[in-house]
């Protein structure tokens, strides 16, 4: 699993029969059929450019994509989330990182060993009450972004709700780019014993990612940086 979730991050074109011979030439003999499962536990589909680890519920209101030609300018104008797998030595477990769209700051976090709508909320509840509210949040369509719970934050602070197009990762391409730094500069590099282990060397990782790392699109700067530097003067006073 850990090496598939590698070739997918690689080749997000990649389906189970491709995945199954991609593995086999490294040396793995694995039957498509086993790879299928696999997938289908990771949430791994091929043509998406992330693991749809948040399958759609029919019955959830969908909202529009809100953020198509907008020019995003300043901090807390956008923010965005998504759920990533993260392989351990034994066993795996689900992360969700909210981020702010203009400085790719990393705002909070959580992991679960469960795909459950709980962890979600904590971790835009903690967004909120450290970095205030934004404008817009954008998400995919999972079913724990479209439960009322969660829709129902949003709204209740006042945010607009803004979702990506079915399958489209592009729509939610900076938390993709999250995604592939924090696996091949931290996950990949490691092996967790442990759900605590995970967590405090993701924690330890995320905290460099936003106040040592520079990023070119930041003309060098840190996310820490580039979005406390942009704040209005009355948001930095607060």
């Amino acid at each position: 699993m850990r090496r598939m979730d590698e070739l997918h991050l690689e080749h997000p074109f990649a389906g189970s029969r491709m995945l199954r011979d991609l593995l086999r030439l490294a040396g793995q003999q694995v039957g498509r059929k086993h790879v299928r499962t696999l997938m289908k536990k990771m949430g791994i589909e091929a043509i998406y450019r992330r693991p749809n680890l948040s399958k759609r519920h029919d019955a959830h209101l969908i909202y529009p994509y809100l953020l198509r030609d907008l020019v995003i300018n300043r901090p807390n104008q956008c923010w965005a989330t998504d759920i990533t797998y993260i392989p351990m030595r034994r066993g795996f477990v689900y992360l969700i990182a909210v981020i702010d769209w203009y400085s790719r700051k990393v705002l909070s976090w959580r992991l679960s060993n469960t795909l459950t709508t709980d962890f979600c909320l904590e971790a835009v509840s903690e967004a909120i009450a450290r970095f205030g509210k934004p404008e817009i949040f954008n998400t995919d369509q999972g079913s724990q972004f479209t439960s009322s719970e969660f829709t129902d934050l949003l709204k209740h602070n006042g945010i607009k709700i803004s979702m990506d197009g079915k399958g489209c990762w592009r729509d939610n391409v900076f938390v993709e780019r999250l995604w592939k730094s924090v696996k091949y500069e931290e996950v990949y590099l490691k092996a967790y014993d442990t759900v605590a282990a995970a967590r405090d060397s993701l924690g330890n990782y995320l905290t460099f990612y936003n106040t040592r790392r520079p990023h070119q699109s930041l003309d060098g700067k840190t996310p820490d940086t580039f979005y406390f530097e942009n704040l209005p003067p009355m948001n930095i006073a607060g």
